[in-house]
């Protein structure tokens, strides 16, 4: 799985999950499954563009691989958007989030430790 931090004027993109049924409600980086013969970074593109009609341009790594199973990891990018105006695709709602709002949303466990180091070393 890829997930992007999309910072946009020292604010970071939280999308508000649609489904699956035991998923939805909570909050979450954009991203998704990387399929077979993608990069990590090709689908992480793909699936910005996808869910929320933007074009991203993928900055740095954020931290390693990010266990979510014994069979699934999170890999995350900080993303800047070059073109487009996000929009709810496939999420219930997006929210931009100042950084004394980064814990006003209810994030997945599998987001969360994310979310924990963005806002210790900054969305900058």
């Amino acid at each position: 799985m890829v997930g992007a931090a999309i910072i946009a004027d020292g604010r970071l993109l939280a999308a508000q999950r649609a489904e699956p049924a035991h998923m939805a409600g909570g909050w979450e980086l954009p991203g998704g499954k990387v399929d077979p013969g993608e990069t990590d970074a090709d689908a992480l593109v793909r699936e910005c563009h996808e869910e929320l009609a933007i074009k991203v341009r993928l900055g740095r790594r954020i931290g390693a691989d990010w266990r979510l199973s014994e069979r699934a990891v999170l890999r995350v990018w900080t993303a800047g958007i070059v073109e487009g105006e996000p929009r709810a695709l496939e999420h219930l709602a997006l929210r931009w989030l100042a950084p004394d709002e980064l814990f006003d949303v209810a994030w997945l466990d599998g987001d969360r430790p994310v979310i924990d180091v963005l806002a210790r070393e900054g969305l900058g």
